[in-house]
């Protein structure tokens, strides 16, 4: 196994890891809400902070969590190609983050996909 940069990475995977396994499709989808909400909460920090490794992880794994959700998406379904149109806007939202880095516009997303996992999961989040 490869070593982790930090012991809170490590355990952040362990535990990503273990809610995947055996999760419905729905708790994926929530899953990957929580993480591309918490990966765009993380590099805004990381910007202010001036600390561009973890806004770059960040940013990866915020794109990581959109291509999750885009590919776990059906175009024949009726909110699909919606879905897929709101998902590929956020994608490009944040690739153009990597280069000129945009807090406003990411947290417009952030905001964006609070309000949609408090709707899928019923406000619990």
């Amino acid at each position: 196994m490869l070593m982790m940069r930090s012991p809170h990475e490590a355990y952040r995977k362990v535990d990503f890891d273990a809610r995947v396994s055996g999760a419905t499709p729905q708790q994926l989808v929530a899953l990957c809400y929580e993480q591309l909400i918490a990966a765009l909460g993380t590099a805004q920090f990381a910007h202010d902070s001036g600390d561009n490794r973890l806004k770059s992880q960040s940013l990866t794994r915020a794109l990581s969590a959109l291509t999750a959700l885009q590919l776990g998406v059906s175009p024949d379904a009726a909110i699909g190609p919606a879905l897929l149109q709101l998902y590929d806007a956020a994608r490009r939202t944040v690739l153009d983050s990597v280069l000129a880095f945009d807090p406003a516009a990411l947290q417009t997303i952030r905001n964006d996909f609070i309000d949609i996992s408090r709707a899928v999961t019923g406000g619990s989040n």
